[in-house]
């Protein structure tokens, strides 16, 4: 069987070409062994499925018994009565010790449409005692029932069997691993259906689970390792590496997912980093693209994660990251949000960043047409020609901001001189060209813009006037990023709030600047 990168479902060694993920599973299976209960909480697409998986078929759980099962799709009926939940519960197990060979004995499961979770309870015991080894309980898709009371109430069962179990004076599941986006540990508890809700979690028995799930540039080359030795592809595995997790953050779709256009669309005959570019932009034009419609659509309905993700991706604001901090924490589930090495809020990779992006340009209305053609900012032989590009988007603020209304301090802000040049730039690349943004952290908030187009690389760096001692640093800072980034010319697009400032292009350090 052909190996292929996978995008979608349960990574499957035999079939899929696999980062190796021994360090995070056995992280996880020291969890198992010390009979912990815990949930895999992470973004979608984020490898839980796939963990689930491994955990199932490593040999290092060989001393237990592995039950496996998942609550996607298993409709509202199981939800109508305690009877029915224990009835999907109980078929779920029987089936696992089915496909397991495992021959269950007489009298355990018995049960009518009338029992109660008491009797699940009891039902629970007499399965594990009659077990010779200790049972782990893995239950994918909890979100598909994380919403509903009765599924509460059972994750409030396993926390009283395990206390119980703790105090040697029951019997019950040695380890339960939940897989979903939300961490159920903020689950309201409901035991009765008169009683009021309260956030006494059903699940405060459980421990964090703080494995990193990312994949790093080490971790990336074992797959790109192992395409090599397949296909007799062409790469610097390392250097490769290294960029599709400049450009992934390691998140562990889009990994997979630009490595598959790579092999299945470019076809190129070396691996460049303008390939892995081109397959971004061949991925942000998929028509139908789930992980990003939720990502939007999450957007639409959040306005106050809204704001932050603007100022967070425009790199307006620096906030300082923790995770206990409900908007960040509601961002951060939903893979909005990283921290990065200050311990900053960082929009989770480029990818997103560039949706995000997209997302609020499409939302901004700009009153004037900038009349932008093409042709004007490219050399005779189609090269794009940034200094121009500059001078004439200087030209088009001062139009802007210097008409016969006057300048005006409160309408010319930071965030429509950013969002001003991304739309200014998205007709001129279209399609050809592509850009990301490297976000900084220090107060003078500089953003680094990083422009692919045609083979070439730009680096344009957007930051707000402070002073001359912050603009030579800037300088420096820019100089230090242009040589690890292997580009010649620098480019500084500089917004300056005093009232005598002029409109301008000047040249220092072999830096082309437009002050605006």
């Amino acid at each position: 069987m052909k190996k292929k990168f996978n995008d979608t479902g349960t990574c499957i060694s035999k079939k899929h070409y696999m980062v190796d993920t021994t360090c995070q599973l056995e992280q996880t299976i020291a969890l198992i062994e010390e009979g912990e209960y815990f949930i895999i909480n992470r973004p979608r697409q984020f490898g839980k499925t796939t963990t689930l998986s491994l955990l199932e078929k490593s040999s290092l759980l060989k001393d237990y018994i592995i039950l496996r099962m998942s609550f996607e799709g298993i409709g509202d009926m199981c939800f109508q009565s305690e009877g029915a939940f224990i009835k999907m519960f109980v078929a779920k197990i029987k089936n696992e010790l089915e496909y397991l060979g495992i021959e269950e004995e007489e009298n355990i499961f018995i049960f009518d449409k009338e029992s109660s979770f008491a009797d699940l309870a009891k039902i629970v015991t007499k399965f594990i005692k009659s077990m010779d080894k200790p049972v782990v309980l893995l239950i994918d898709e909890v979100d598909q029932a994380s919403n509903n009371n009765l599924f509460v109430r059972f994750l409030g069962l396993l926390r009283n069997k395990y206390l119980l179990m703790n105090e040697d004076r029951d019997f019950s599941f040695y380890s339960v691993v939940l897989a979903g986006l939300h961490d159920v540990k903020n689950l309201k508890l409901k035991l009765r259906p008169d009683e009021e809700a309260t956030y006494n979690s059903p699940w405060n028995i459980a421990i964090s689970y703080d494995v990193d799930m990312t994949f790093s540039a080490k971790q990336i080359e074992t797959m790109l390792v192992e395409y090599v030795s397949v296909t007799n592809a062409k790469m610097d595995i390392a250097y490769i590496a290294n960029k599709l997790y400049y450009h992934t953050s390691g998140y562990p779709y889009f990994v997979s997912k630009l490595c598959k256009i790579v092999d299945e669309k470019i076809k190129p005959e070396k691996w460049e980093e303008i390939d892995i570019i081109e397959a971004i932009k061949i991925l942000l034009e998929e028509e139908e693209n789930p992980n990003f419609d939720k990502l939007i659509k999450i957007l639409e309905e959040n306005k106050d994660l809204t704001k932050l993700v603007k100022k967070v991706s425009l790199g307006l604001e620096s906030f300082s990251y923790n995770s206990k901090t409900p908007l960040i924490n509601f961002g951060k589930m939903h893979g909005f949000f990283r921290s990065n090495e200050k311990n900053r809020i960082a929009i989770f990779n480029k990818i997103y960043d560039k949706v995000i992006s997209e997302y609020f340009e499409s939302k901004q209305e700009i009153e004037e047409n900038l009349d932008i053609v093409n042709s004007e900012y490219l050399t005779d032989d189609g090269k794009l020609d940034l200094k121009v590009l500059l001078t004439k988007f200087k030209d088009a603020v001062k139009e802007k901001y210097s008409s016969a209304k006057g300048l005006k301090s409160k309408e010319f802000l930071e965030d429509d001189l950013r969002m001003m040049f991304f739309m200014y730039l998205k007709p001129i690349l279209n399609g050809i060209g592509f850009s990301c943004k490297e976000a900084q952290t220090c107060e003078e908030r500089r953003m680094d813009v990083v422009i692919f187009f045609r083979g070439e690389k730009f680096i344009v760096e957007l930051k707000i006037w402070r002073g001359e001692k912050q603009h030579k640093a800037g300088l420096k800072q820019l100089k230090e990023y242009m040589d690890y980034e292997n580009v010649q010319n620098g480019y500084m697009l500089i917004m300056n709030k005093n009232k005598t400032k002029e409109f301008k292009t000047t040249t220092e350090d072999d830096v082309f600047i437009a002050w605006v």
